[in-house]
């Protein structure tokens, strides 16, 4: 990128939000770590993680339920606040996490929320969430259910029928997620790394969007990049994750990569191509609408790309 028109993103993304900022920080600028957690821990005083900590009601919930409605239950929002990076430290996300922990779900039998329930998309954020929040007691039982419920082709796919070998991306990067999210907190398993490889493969197959038997794009959402993500896939999601995992590119993803750079906007920037909202959306907008540039696009596409141009791609 034409240097001036780097700098303009990066200035650009550095006037914003202090969830956005501290990402930049570490993953694009190359920031010292204390100026990174300087500013992390901002999130959680002000801006948007504030913002919906303020929303959260006595009895730990942020709209009545742990789960809908969608994109505003406990589970969508713990997610968010992740996806923000708040810092699961902070003593405002500690007397968050304390409601949410006490919490039962009526819908899941009465379980205390981090036990989960029965579908492997949402077990698979609930995994994910109780490992970035220090909630682990019921780790072992998330586990055990989404070990089970691994489809023959390597991925999961919510409601099933038992004879089903059919996964599904939107709920395979979610359990693929969570069990990362488990191994940053605890250390490698033998058990959750090799069903991480097959799902991992499951994807790779199909090139991060392509359907294995025609080649076609499974399924347009796949090259519309959207945030939140909340339990939906993208070839930037995929990616993202495997950034995450400490993976090297490889060729099975040049595609989706090419994909990224293809997008890139004439002055260096991402666009928002969709907000999933079908069932009520968010609690407010994050400062982006759809066709507009993306601060988050932007941010997640910027490291991506430099994930693999290290790589060789």
């Amino acid at each position: 990128m034409n240097p001036v028109l780097e700098k303009n993103v990066l200035d650009w993304l550095l006037d914003s939000d202090p969830s956005i900022r501290w990402q930049v920080m570490r993953d694009v600028t190359d920031a010292p770590p204390d100026e990174v957690a300087a500013e992390r821990a901002r999130v959680a005083r002000e801006g948007w993680g504030a913002r919906l900590l303020e929303l959260q009601d006595e009895s730990g919930t942020w709209a009545g339920d742990v789960y809908n409605p969608p994109y505003r239950g406990v589970t969508f929002t713990l997610d968010l606040l992740q996806r923000l990076g708040i810092d699961p430290a902070a003593d405002e996300t500690r007397r968050a996490i304390a409601k949410v922990h006490d919490l039962r779900a009526d819908d899941w039998g009465g379980d205390p929320f981090f036990a989960g329930e029965t579908e492997p998309c949402v077990n698979g954020r609930i995994l994910g969430e109780a490992a970035y929040f220090g909630e682990l007691d019921y780790a072992d039982r998330i586990l055990e259910r989404l070990l089970a419920d691994e489809l023959g082709d390597g991925g999961w796919n919510c409601e099933a029928p038992g004879n089903s070998n059919v996964s599904s991306f939107d709920t395979t990067i979610c359990v693929l997620e969570g069990y990362l999210d488990y191994e940053n907190a605890v250390g490698a398993t033998p058990a959750i790394t090799e069903a991480r490889r097959r799902g991992e493969e499951y994807m790779l197959e199909r090139r991060l969007f392509r359907r294995k038997s025609t080649g076609e794009i499974i399924d347009k959402q796949f090259v519309n990049f959207g945030f939140p993500p909340q339990y939906f896939y993208d070839v930037l999601r995929g990616l993202e994750y495997f950034r995450a995992s400490g993976r090297q590119p490889e060729e099975r993803m040049r595609e989706a990569i090419d994909l990224v750079r293809d997008k890139r906007q004439e002055d260096g920037r991402w666009l928002l191509d969709t907000r999933y909202r079908e069932w009520g959306g968010l609690f407010f907008t994050l400062d982006e609408e759809v066709g507009e540039p993306s601060r988050w696009n932007t941010l997640r596409a910027l490291r991506v790309l430099r994930w693999a141009e290290r790589g060789g791609f």
